[in-house]
């Protein structure tokens, strides 16, 4: 994999082991987002950027019926996911890829999913405007894009606001402020129903599209 996912590599191989104890606590959002999904019966759901595999876990849990599939950047993050899922007793196929460009067909046997979902993960692609709309691509006629992300805190104490971004910025996160504009955008291009909306204070937004 390119420079990215050896930078993913770098930054998670340590952190991976107690990623999910610490992220709980300011990941906020992800579980509404995976109680929303709703799968149909037997539905495929594709996370991008699935990390240690704790929401695909979550998905697997409420949907047992439902097909799961993940890609990261990060061949360390996917050896921690592969062993959750397997603990957890859930099926998912799991590949390596970038989030920007990848062939879904040839990764998965499949071109479209029923749903996908990115959680907390565009913040960290430099280029996450492409891996956007490579979600939105993947997103099967009658399913949706679900996202979910840093917001940019408008609502709370500005020197929260710098002290967060500063601390997120160590890891390579850059909240993106143009995140709402261009899921309205995707969602007009694509004739897909949009939705987009602030949580808790701005500290986190919320968007997607349905398609038709």
């Amino acid at each position: 994999m390119t420079g990215h996912g050896e930078l993913m590599d770098g930054v998670y191989r340590t952190q991976r082991h107690f990623y999910d104890a610490t992220r709980k606590y300011y990941l906020l959002g992800r579980d509404g987002l995976i109680a929303d999904l709703a799968p149909p019966p037997g539905g495929s759901v594709l996370e991008i950027g699935c990390g240690t595999g704790r929401n695909l876990v979550a998905v697997g849990s409420a949907w047992p019926q439902a097909q799961l599939f993940g890609i990261d950047i990060s061949e360390a993050m996917l050896e921690t996911a592969r062993g959750s899922l397997a603990k957890a007793g859930v099926g998912a196929t799991l590949v390596q890829g970038d989030a920007c460009d990848f062939d879904a067909a040839a990764l998965f046997g499949r071109r479209a999913f029923d749903r996908v979902f990115i959680s907390y993960a565009l913040s960290m692609i430099p280029d996450w405007k492409a891996a956007l709309v490579q979600a939105a691509s993947c997103v099967a006629p009658g399913g949706r894009l679900e996202v979910v992300d840093f917001g940019q805190q408008d609502r709370l104490p500005a020197l929260w606001r710098r002290a967060l971004f500063g601390w997120l910025a160590q890891f390579h996160v850059a909240p993106r402020a143009e995140l709402g504009r261009m899921i309205a955008g995707l969602a007009a291009e694509t004739g897909s129903a949009g939705h987009c909306r602030s949580l808790y204070r701005g500290y986190a937004i919320r968007g997607g599209l349905a398609r038709r």
